[in-house]
């Protein structure tokens, strides 16, 4: 393939591997685990990977290994650093074999279930080091759930003699991840599965998974391109500009983007949801804040919004818990398209009814109709960008004839999202993806299946990075999804009394009334460390950094 003279030089770029990954490795065990709820269901639901210890490879002695075969599937949606974790469990498998070989999976866990792979060479692999996308497999969004998807694998596995398989996804792919391994296992197929947590979202993360790989990267190109649109804004000094992030789940971007670039405002869905706000609190306090600008004679501004807004706002959480139990019945998905509001109208309470009919008429549409494969609303397509801005603009109108607010209100509105998704990874996460790679191949050659390979202390220099294996059932709860009890990786949300939260706090009512903004400009691939190797602010913030 073409390449551009960027891709040319970052091809030579040699990711940093922890110290403990530079020669043989030993493996340190912690004490038995247990899910982060619901112990007793998901014990049950996982007899053969439930109580693992969490693992810590540490420098050992070497051993000589039989040529392993590995498969990889990328799994969901892309995340720069992607195909850096494939090339680091390349180098890692072929480390502790040479003859090993490597099977990547055609666009996602479909590729599995339906036997379409390709061997991943060492020319494949030389094509993509440290570049984003997940084009050199593909991605899909098949969920393995079903033993005849289980028993469909293992006929491919074994005709290819794979005997270790690396799902990269996140907390649901992880979730379906464990649920293979725990299946292989029961059946004693003699198949290690291994996850790696990837999403730009943020919110696959505990005390074990310090960072999701990608974040880095998608919040590095957002702030950029936030950052444009601030030195735009304060050049015409003449629009408000409404800029939507990714992050249905939590608002991790949004706050990492706030703490880059310094807005006027930053909503926080978790903070919406605590202080039990109403629609029309949030239009207020964004008019407040247009109209305290205006006093100054600023009648310009930037705000930064989570995509999954809408859903934080408890009013309209409740009334989505309760369609998303109505459309799950088999009677609601017989019922045609055009007959749907009708039927979701007669069959929720009155008080969600209220609400229901008090949104947007798009609003109400969107989140009556079509949902993901997971059942739930797809928020990515609702406009909250758009719909903030001219309820902001119908509430000033109102303060202008009450003599509270004098000032211009135009507007410009920004979805950011793809744009982030398949981005060159950063130094941090084109060093972290390959050790998380590299590392999932020294839990493989160690026997371990159920388990997320992990890489810790990352705000460190690479050398002193902490490498190891934590199980997949230890961040585990039952959710309701689709109407049923299912057992979950539980996300991670933006803690309010977490250190990255209450910084931004404390600055938000100065960044909110005067122009204090930052220009991040492009990822540094080349510079100084103080530049280039940087992790997120979030994370800086949240190891005392």
């Amino acid at each position: 393939m073409e390449k551009s003279a960027l891709q040319i030089a970052r091809s030579a770029y040699q990711p940093k591997l922890p110290k403990a990954l530079q020669g043989p490795v030993a493996c340190k065990e912690g004490k038995p685990t247990e899910s982060v709820g619901n112990q007793s269901d998901i014990k049950k639901l996982f007899p053969n990977t439930y109580g693992m210890p969490v693992i810590e490879f540490e420098a050992g002695e070497k051993k000589d290994f039989a040529p392993i075969n590995v498969g990889v599937i990328l799994s969901g949606g892309q995340a720069p650093g992607g195909h850096n974790v494939i090339s680091g469990l390349f180098d890692g498998i072929k480390s502790i074999n040479p003859d090993s070989k490597l099977y990547g999976f055609i666009l996602g866990p479909g590729g599995l279930v339906d036997h379409k792979y390709i061997e991943l060479t060492a020319d494949i692999i030389d094509e993509y080091r440290n570049t984003g996308g997940f084009d050199i497999i593909g991605s899909g969004r098949t969920k393995l759930e079903e033993e005849w998807q289980f028993e469909k694998g293992i006929t491919i596995l074994r005709e290819l003699g794979i005997k270790a398989l690396v799902i990269i996804g996140g907390d649901d792919s992880n979730t379906n991840a464990c649920v293979l391994a725990e299946y292989y296992a029961a059946k004693e197929y003699g198949v290690q599965v291994i996850g790696c947590p990837k999403t730009i979202d943020g919110d696959l993360k505990n005390e074990q998974i310090e960072t999701s790989f990608g974040f880095d990267t998608a919040c590095k190109t957002y702030s950029e391109l936030i950052g444009n649109i601030q030195r735009d804004c304060n050049s015409a000094r003449k629009y408000w500009h409404f800029i939507k992030l990714m992050g249905r789940s939590a608002s991790h971007i949004a706050l990492e983007c706030a703490l880059q670039c310094q807005p006027n405002i930053c909503l926080v869905s978790e903070e919406v949801e605590e202080k039990n706000m109403s629609l029309d609190d949030v239009v207020k306090y964004i008019a407040d804040a247009v109209a305290l600008r205006a006093a100054d004679g600023n009648n310009y501004g930037t705000v930064l919004i989570p995509e999954g807004l809408i859903e934080f706002i408890p009013a309209i959480k409740k009334l989505i818990a309760e369609l998303n139990d109505v459309l799950a019945t088999p009677e609601a998905k017989e019922i045609a398209r055009n007959k749907q509001i009708d039927y979701v109208k007669s069959h929720i309470s009155e008080e969600n009814l209220k609400v229901f009919n008090s949104l947007p008429t798009d609003v109400a549409s969107q989140l009556a109709l079509d949902r993901d494969p997971h059942g739930n609303v797809q928020v990515s397509l609702i406009e909250t960008e758009k719909l903030l801005s001219h309820m902001v603009a119908d509430k000033l109108e109102k303060m202008k004839k009450a003599g509270q607010y004098d000032g211009k209100f135009a507007t410009q509105h920004h979805f950011f999202g793809y744009e982030g998704r398949c981005a060159a990874p950063s130094n941090y996460d084109a060093d972290y993806c390959y050790s998380l790679g590299f590392n999932a191949s020294r839990l493989i050659a160690n026997g371990k299946t159920g388990y997320m390979s992990i890489i810790k202390n990352t705000t460190a220099p690479a050398a002193e990075w902490i490498a190891g294996g934590v199980p997949i059932t230890m961040m585990m709860n039952m959710e309701k999804r689709n109407g049923k009890m299912k057992p979950v990786i539980r996300k991670a949300l933006v803690e309010l009394d977490g250190a990255p939260f209450k910084y931004f706090a404390s600055k938000r009512a100065n960044w909110g009334r005067y122009t204090s903004y930052v220009y991040p400009g492009p990822i540094q691939y080349f510079g100084p460390t103080e530049v280039c190797d940087q992790s997120t602010i979030t994370l800086k913030l949240e190891q005392g950094k």
